[in-house]
């Protein structure tokens, strides 16, 4: 395994991370929020960090593609 295959695989890690982590506190905040009896806007601001953290998830995954395309694309010319 290179080094940049290791590299990958510890980012694609924390993708998972990042995308379980953010759908849990989502869920918790659905759950606990109301029971608190929060405003509507912290629900709201809530739900954008979710989608800012999907976002971020999204763009380094395709990161991460481009990089497995790039690298299989020089193995196959040499």
């Amino acid at each position: 395994m290179t080094d940049q295959d290791q590299a990958n695989a510890k980012k694609g890690r924390m993708v998972a991370l990042v995308i379980a982590g953010a759908m849990l506190l989502w869920i918790a905040a659905q759950v606990i929020g109301p029971r608190l009896g929060l405003p509507g806007r912290y629900a709201l601001l809530i739900d954008f960090l979710a989608i800012a953290a999907f976002v971020w998830a999204l763009v380094v995954a395709t990161q991460i593609w481009r990089a497995r395309q790039n690298g299989q694309g020089r193995d196959n010319k040499g």
